[in-house]
């Protein structure tokens, strides 16, 4: 043998030794698991039992309790039955009881009339009243006393209310317009154009007077050259004729030429240059009111308005003076400052239109804010604050009553004679239209009307309610600025003869 046989057979017979090795091993492993199967097997059948065993007592349990359960549904049952014959007869003794009662209610109802009928027969024996005659008396009292009472709690009221509320609305309102430095503005038919030096009047009047001629023959405004030292004035009914003539005249001192050739020059620039003034009046007042982002349209409108007057109040400025109280106001209410300031500053915007567009100015506004965009709010506070539409704001409320601030203000406004006095016997015509009045007195510029009525028609508690009904009235079909204090009089004399 070689070796390498040698080395084969050691090779087969290593590989036997393994086999065999790993067998024994399997076979040792075979039986542990055997025999813990064996054990597993072995406990799971305890378990099995115990958990039977444990089963059959629990299902003794369960027909002992449903045993015990059927005695009770049985005990329920009669017992039921036992509860409904007492309930019946229980209803059976309410019925007796009731019908009872019903039939002893009659008999006394029976014997509270015929007392009742002999009391009232009685009654009206001894007070020679029948008992609707008595009824309607004893109304007519109750409902007179009732209306006495809610007077009085009216009166009442309105006193509490007028200490509290006037005391409020004063101070805001005071506060609001002491911050305002508006001056006092009342614009006339003329205005003064300062001059350099005297010397220039000469020269305004020209050779002959041709330049004056020239110039009142262009703007057609009239030139007044007085003894007044370096001014001449310009006089006319046309804002828009003076502004132009005062433009050019101011030109033409500027430029120190004056001639007929140069002051058509200057009339023609001047009359040119107005679309452009409109404009940064309007861009001026909007500033001064603290607007901003406004429509050019509006813009335009709104520098239109420094020409225009009311009651001698330049409108532009009473705007300006408007948007500043309603935004004191509205500060110190806590509405929506910049609303109401907005609103305030637009709300006559519409005076600039009726010359040429039909309508009043508020709804006339109102249309030309709602056109250039201008927020809802603003355009009922424009179209309310006369009353033509219902205030559906805070702000728009505010815009009227800034409004009638501006306006009122001492020496905002003057009033010629004959509206003074149409305004006067408007109000005593209104008044003396309700029943039991026998003179109407309007005094303080329409601020305070006294009413004296008739004291066989009017009794002294029925005062209060003329009064109130007379304000109403007053609010209802007049529109004035501030408040009118409405006094009613009743007085009754007497007077003998002795012989």
């Amino acid at each position: 043998m070689d070796l390498n046989q040698i080395a084969l057979i050691v090779g087969l017979l290593g590989a036997c030794l393994v086999a065999l090795l790993l067998v024994l091993l399997a076979r040792r492993e075979a039986g542990e698991l055997r025999q813990r199967a064996t054990a597993d097997v072995t406990g799971i059948r305890e378990d099995a039992r115990a958990a039977a065993a444990e089963v059959g007592r629990r299902e003794e349990q369960l027909t002992v309790r449903e045993q015990a359960f059927a005695q009770d549904r049985a005990s329920a049952a009669e017992l039921a039955l036992t509860l409904r014959d007492r309930a019946l007869a229980l209803a059976q003794s309410e019925q007796e009881i009731a019908a009872q009662r019903a039939a002893a209610h009659e008999a006394a109802a029976a014997e509270r009339s015929a007392a009742h009928a002999a009391a009232v027969a009685e009654l009206e024996s001894v007070a020679g009243l029948s008992a609707a005659d008595a009824r309607a008396e004893l109304e007519r009292r109750v409902v007179d006393q009732a209306t006495r009472d809610a007077e009085a709690a009216v009166r009442r009221v309105e006193a509490k209310a007028r200490r509290t509320a006037e005391d409020r609305a004063r101070a805001i309102v005071a506060t609001a317009v002491q911050r305002i430095a508006v001056p006092t503005s009342s614009q006339a038919v003329v205005v003064v154009v300062p001059l350099p030096s005297e010397e220039m009047k000469g020269r305004i009047i020209g050779k002959e007077g041709r330049n004056i001629r020239t110039f009142e023959a262009l703007t057609g405004v009239n030139v007044l050259i007085d003894d007044t030292p370096d001014s001449v004035m310009l006089s006319c009914f046309d804002a828009e004729r003076r502004e132009v003539a005062q433009v050019a005249l101011e030109s033409l001192i500027s430029d120190g030429r004056i001639h007929p050739q140069r002051i058509e020059s200057a009339y023609a620039e001047a009359l040119a240059g107005a679309p452009e003034r409109a404009i940064a009046a309007g861009h001026e007042a909007a500033e001064q009111a603290g607007v901003g982002a406004l429509h050019p349209d509006l813009v335009r409108t709104m520098g239109q308005l420094r020409l225009r007057t009311s009651y001698g109040q330049n409108v532009l400025a009473h705007l300006v003076e408007s948007a500043q109280i309603a935004a004191r106001i509205a500060a110190e209410l806590g509405a929506d400052v910049d609303l109401a300031r907005r609103a305030a500053f637009l709300h006559d915007v519409g005076k600039a239109l009726t010359a040429e567009t039909p309508g009043t100015h508020a709804l006339l506004g109102a249309e030309l804010a709602r056109r250039c965009g201008e927020d809802p709010t603003v355009v009922n506070a424009i179209a309310a604050h006369h009353d033509e539409v219902p205030p559906e704001t805070v702000e728009a409320v505010l815009v009227q009553a800034s409004d009638a601030c501006s306006a009122a203000r001492p020496g905002a406004r003057r009033e010629e004679l004959d509206q003074y006095v149409e305004r006067m016997d408007k109000i005593e015509q209104l008044v003396a239209e309700h029943a039991g009045v026998r003179r109407v007195l309007a005094m303080a510029a329409g601020r305070e009307v006294r009413v004296i009525v008739e004291p066989e028609t009017v009794d002294d508690t029925a005062l209060p309610g003329l009064a109130v009904a007379i304000a109403k009235h007053i609010e209802a079909d007049l529109s004035y600025p501030g408040e009118i204090k409405v006094t009613v009089i009743r007085e009754i004399r007497a007077s003998a003869t002795a012989g």
